[in-house]
């Protein structure tokens, strides 16, 4: 349970990395003149939020099991 906990912070460490990161790249390579700073929000709160958050989510439960696993943790 206590490895689920950790994963779930690494989870919302990478929401927020997602989103924030997410909207500045789409704000800094968007091509879209008219509502950029939308599509940088949506972008970020919708897809590169969700998507890091689950890359975090799996690497801190992989990066668990392989501390608990070698005897170092």
């Amino acid at each position: 349970m206590k490895r689920f906990g950790i994963a779930l912070l690494w989870a919302v460490g990478g929401y927020l990395v997602g989103a924030f990161g997410g909207g500045w790249l789409v704000t800094e390579f968007s091509s879209n003149m008219h509502d950029r700073s939308v599509e940088a929000a949506m972008s970020g709160v919708f897809f590169f939020g969700p998507v890091l958050a689950v890359v975090a989510f799996i690497a801190a439960m992989l990066w668990r099991r392989s501390v608990k696993n070698s005897g170092a943790g």
